[in-house]
């Protein structure tokens, strides 16, 4: 579409800059402060996942040492009822403009944490129990933490996007329209002075 030369058009294109310019400084600001957000936690996700990996590892492990130990029978028997409750209280907060998740974990106790007598189970079933039970607090924490990583790693993406749109094409093609719209300008009035000019010396002629 042809631009419009005229200084309407060049005001009009100088607006829209200037906006685009307040814009961009917004979203580059936003930008730099959820990376700023992200990066610890990203960390604090890393540890987490590989806490709780070793602590599963480790449970699966005893798990099978209890499985080879123990009938199958016995050992359903002895984890057919679970002997304490948890209770999970989600709520929300604002991580520069991100809501993010926030876990409040609870046990509900109702006494030791093995939920068997020790007479007729073999020790390894105890380690496997008493490993998840403490990995149950760190599970919990990951699921948080990589929600809270997944969200602001949207954002960050779409916060970027727009940041790029506006500082290699927006900005750049409204520079280059108003460049080409001063020197249209330019461009006339020299040839309006020029057109001046030439009419002042043929009226010196007559």
């Amino acid at each position: 579409m042809a631009i419009k030369a005229t200084g309407a058009e060049l005001n009009r294109l100088n607006s829209k800059l200037n906006a685009a310019l307040g814009v961009h400084k917004q979203l580059k600001d936003k930008l730099d402060e959820l990376i700023r957000q992200y990066l610890p936690i990203s960390k604090e996700n890393k540890i987490l996942r590989e806490r709780v990996e070793n602590q599963i590892a480790a449970a699966r492990s005893a798990m099978s040492a209890a499985s080879a130990l123990m009938p199958s029978e016995m050992l359903e028997q002895a984890l057919l009822y679970p002997k304490r409750r948890v209770a999970v209280v989600v709520s929300y907060k604002d991580i520069a403009g991100v809501t993010a998740p926030e876990y409040d974990f609870r046990r509900i106790e109702g006494g030791g944490s093995l939920p068997y007598g020790y007479a007729m189970t073999a020790g390894e079933l105890d380690d496997a129990i008493l490993t998840l039970d403490a990995a149950v607090t760190d599970m919990l924490e990951l699921a948080r933490v990589e929600k809270t990583v997944q969200l602001l790693s949207v954002e960050i993406k779409k916060i970027n996007r727009r940041v790029n749109a506006l500082e290699y094409v927006t900005i750049p093609e409204l520079k280059s329209n108003i460049n080409h719209i001063r020197m249209k300008i330019d461009e006339n009035e020299r040839s309006d002075i020029t057109r001046l000019m030439k009419a002042k010396e043929t009226r010196g002629f007559l």
